[in-house]
This record gives C-alpha cells, sequence and structure tokens, in this order.
C-alpha cells in the first residue's frame, strides 16, 4: 500500500510540473500585450540632460491669454474640430436638439436656455451668458466647469482647438459680443 501511494503522489507532482512547463512554453510562444498604461508606469521618468555648452531647456510655456488665441483663431479649422461635436450638437439655426443644444446662437445666449432642451442642474445653476472666458473654461473640461454635468465630452485639452472652435461658434453666432481685447 505504501508503493501505491508513493506512484500516485509522484504522477500527481509529475503532471503539476507538466503542466507547469507548458504554462511556461506557451508564455514564451505567445507573449502577453503589455498595456500602454504599465510600459508607462514602468518607464523611469528621465529628465534629458542639455548637451555640454548648450543652453538649458525653457520650461513649457505657459497657454497663451484667450484673447491673443482668439484673435490668431480660424472659423474654419474650429468648424474642423467641432465635427467632433456633431453626434450630440447640431449648429444650424434650424437644428433642434440632440443629445446635447443646439449651438447656433451660444456666444451670448443666457446658459441653460435653449427651448427644449432638458439642462443638468449642474448647467441650470451656471446662470448668465455664455461668454468667451466661460465657454474656453467649459471646453477645456466640461465636468469642472459644471460639476454634475450630463455632457460626456473629456474637453479639448489644447487652447488653440478651444479657441477655433469659440470662433467658429461665434461665425454662427448672431448676438455675439464683440472679442476680448
Amino acid at each position: 500500500m505504501g508503493t501505491t501511494l508513493q506512484k500516485i503522489a509522484g504522477a500527481v507532482l509529475l503532471t503539476l510540473i507538466v503542466i507547469m512547463g507548458l504554462n511556461m512554453g506557451v508564455d514564451v510562444l505567445f507573449p502577453k500585450p503589455v498595456s500602454p498604461r504599465h510600459v508607462a508606469a514602468a518607464t523611469p521618468k528621465v529628465a534629458p540632460q542639455p548637451a555640454a555648452g548648450a543652453p538649458a531647456p525653457a520650461a513649457a510655456s505657459p497657454e497663451r491669454p484667450l484673447a491673443q488665441r482668439l484673435a490668431s483663431a480660424s472659423v474654419e479649422k474650429g468648424q474642423e474640430v467641432t465635427k467632433k461635436c456633431a453626434s450630440c450638437h447640431t449648429f444650424t439655426e434650424d437644428g433642434g436638439t440632440r443629445v446635447g443644444p443646439n449651438l447656433h446662437g451660444v456666444v451670448g445666449r443666457p446658459k441653460a436656455s435653449m427651448a427644449g432642451f432638458a439642462y443638468s442642474d449642474a448647467v441650470k445653476d451656471l446662470g448668465g451668458t455664455w461668454t468667451y472666458e466661460d465657454l474656453d473654461k467649459f471646453l477645456t473640461k466640461p465636468s469642472a466647469f459644471a460639476p454634475g454635468t450630463k455632457m460626456g465630452f473629456p474637453g479639448l485639452p489644447s487652447g488653440d482647438d478651444r479657441a477655433n472652435a469659440i470662433a467658429y461658434l461665434r461665425s454662427i453666432s448672431p448676438k455675439a459680443p464683440p472679442l476680448p481685447q
């Protein structure tokens, strides 16, 4: 009886060793893809050193003021930027509402005032009109400007993209105020 238990234990042990070996072999032949997040976390953050005698690199420049960005903004580029908004918004005078309100005439319009659209309380509570500054802040990150908004869009991180989008929105806003100086 003792040798029978030894044979069973040996067979179980041999089976486990074979399974582990096959598992390692499969991992070698078919490596698992590494997610970019894990690569970024594993990559050490080392600042590049300037060459000997070279001037030190400039720090990341802060974003230009809104008035400067709007002065050089392009309506055509803004129309391109806002194409990603067209799945939820319309831009024509008689466009109606979709998931989001119609944006025709939004510059200078009172916030949460589009008839027939159910705004979130977060946007209703903002009050005032859509100024260039408010549009810039809202388009940067809607959930930060109006915490609790139903708008799921993450925002436009590029200040130039926001200025171009605002220039386009201004071009379709008959009552838009003058650009800030």
